[in-house]
C-alpha cells in the first residue's frame, strides 16, 4: 500500500512539475541561460583563469537553454500575469521581439560550435551574445529596482 501511494505521490509532482505555465517555462529557460553565463562572465572578467573545460561545458548548457527559447510557446498572448518581468511591448513588438531571439539562438550556437580558446575569446564571444541579451532587456523586460 506504502507503494502505490508513495508511487502516486510522485507521479502527483511529477506532472505538476510537467505542466507549468509559460511564465514559468521562460523563468526556467532565463534562468538556465544566466546560470550557465556566470562563470562565463567570471572567466571574461578575469576573476576565474581560463579552462577549456569550464567554457565548453557553460557554452553547451547555455546553447540548450538557448534553443529551448521558442517565442510562440513560451511568450503567448496573455501571459503578462503573475510575477512577471516581461514588458507589453513584446506582443506589440511580436516580430522584432521574435527576430531577436532567432538571432540570439543562432548567435549562441555558433559560439558553442567554436569553443573559444582563450580569455579574449571567451570575452568576444560574450559581447556578442551580450549585445543579444542586453537589447532584448532593454526593450521588453521591466527594470528591476
Amino acid at each position: 500500500m506504502k507503494r502505490v501511494f508513495l508511487a502516486g505521490a510522485l507521479f502527483a509532482v511529477t506532472a505538476s512539475l510537467s505542466f507549468a505555465g509559460p511564465v514559468e517555462d521562460r523563468q526556467a529557460v532565463m534562468k538556465a541561460m544566466g546560470k550557465a553565463l556566470g562563470p562565463l562572465a567570471a572567466i571574461a572578467k578575469g576573476e576565474n583563469a581560463f579552462d577549456a573545460g569550464v567554457v565548453e561545458q557553460n557554452l553547451t548548457a547555455l546553447n540548450e537553454a538557448a534553443q529551448k527559447l521558442d517565442v510562440a510557446a513560451l511568450f503567448p498572448e496573455g501571459s503578462t500575469t503573475g510575477e512577471t518581468e516581461a514588458l507589453p511591448a513584446i506582443w506589440e513588438n511580436m516580430a522584432d521581439f521574435q527576430e531577436r531571439a532567432v538571432k540570439l539562438k543562432a548567435d549562441v550556437a555558433e559560439v558553442a560550435s567554436a569553443v573559444p580558446g582563450d580569455t579574449a575569446r571567451v570575452q568576444a564571444a560574450l559581447g556578442r551574445i551580450g549585445q543579444n541579451c542586453g537589447g532584448c532587456h532593454e526593450n521588453y523586460r521591466m527594470t528591476k529596482n
